[in-house]
């Protein structure tokens, strides 16, 4: 498989690798969730919206108001002497501008005001308050909608680059390592993975990427308390296993992704957070370990050194390192010992 581009469902940063193409309406349908759309869409485009909101309202109502002065004949050159304008002070376009921003900002200058004369202004004004009222709850609630989202805190959480597959308490077991970047714990953290390969079912349908769970375990347990320290998770390679037939021969022509995701809660809001990334056959180490990452310091105090959070060792069973050719003859070497 060198040389060949391996294909990934979800990239090792955590994000969806899959196009999603020749959907038909797909616009409508974004449109019928419009608050999932907005509280999604990137903040360039968030921030245009937000912008255009504005200066699209200011000048929309401010052409309404030009509209009504000029039928009201507030922008005559010559005017009865008891004619009353609208909207005072509005001769222009650009006046009819500025009156509607002053107005949707509650600025009120003072220079420019409406006439009691005259309802359908009235009318225009208060309808132009309620609307960009609304307007503005929408996209600023957006706004903290989008800020408060976990997935920036998920972020913050790393996985190693490799898998490892090594004996652990004296079961072979597929291993990785998960840190939490920042000081405050993640609590209630679960690791899960998906296994994606190609599949073929006994009435011969091909299934492209057929999904199997694989369980993570911590110690004794599916879930660790709270996640402080650098930690690694490990997934026993027993019957019940997907990768059973897992060896270091075949592992260099297997054809699978490894999904993993870490479920934690953040302990400062308590709400949940979700962060992933992916292995493929070319990530898996055969018989290696982690090095150790945590040291100790003479004022009773911890240290997690990063340096070495990749960075890996041989593992200390030999028999790991070897071929089944050459385990064969080394068991037949010993039984004629005997």
């Amino acid at each position: 498989m060198s040389g060949v581009v391996q294909r990934r469902v979800v990239s090792k940063d955590g994000h969806n690798n899959v196009h999603i193409d020749n959907v038909e309406g797909m616009v409508k349908l974004y449109l019928h969730d419009i608050w999932t759309t907005v509280v999604d869409i990137k903040w360039r485009y968030k921030l245009t919206l937000f912008v255009s909101t504005f200066l699209t309202t200011w000048f929309v109502f401010g052409v309404i108001f030009y509209l009504i002065a000029m039928g009201n004949g507030d922008l005559d050159v010559v005017q009865p002497s008891n004619h009353t304008p609208c909207v005072m002070n509005v001769a222009t376009i650009t006046g009819a501008y500025l009156f509607s921003l002053e107005s949707q900002t509650t600025i009120g200058y003072g220079l420019r005001h409406i006439s009691e004369e005259c309802p359908l202004a009235i009318f225009t004004l208060v309808a132009q308050l309620v609307l960009t009222g609304l307007a503005e709850i929408f996209i600023t609630g957006a706004f903290l909608a989008k800020l408060a989202r976990p997935k920036k805190r998920a972020e913050t959480v790393k996985f190693s680059k490799l898998a490892l597959v090594c004996r652990h308490k004296g079961q072979l077991c597929v291993m990785v390592r998960v840190a939490n970047m920042r000081k405050s714990p993640l609590i209630q953290c679960q690791l899960s993975g998906k296994l994606l390969y190609p599949y073929v079912t006994e009435e011969g349908e091909k299934i492209q990427l057929h999904q199997e769970s694989v369980d993570f375990r911590f110690d004794s347990s599916d879930q660790c308390p709270f996640l402080v320290l650098p930690l690694t998770f490990y997934h026993v390679l027993d019957e019940s296993s997907p990768l059973v037939d897992l060896t270091a021969e075949n592992l260099k022509v297997r054809d699978f992704e490894l999904v993993v995701t870490l479920n934690a809660t953040m302990e400062s809001t308590a709400s949940t957070c979700q962060s992933r990334t992916s292995y493929v056959p070319k990530e898996f180490v055969w018989g290696f370990e982690f090095k150790h990452m945590l040291f100790s310091t003479p004022g009773g105090r911890y240290i997690t050194d990063f340096e070495y959070f990749d960075e890996v060792q041989p593992s200390n069973d030999l028999l790991l390192h070897q071929s089944p050719a050459n385990e064969k003859l080394q068991l037949e070497d010993e039984y004629n010992r005997k």
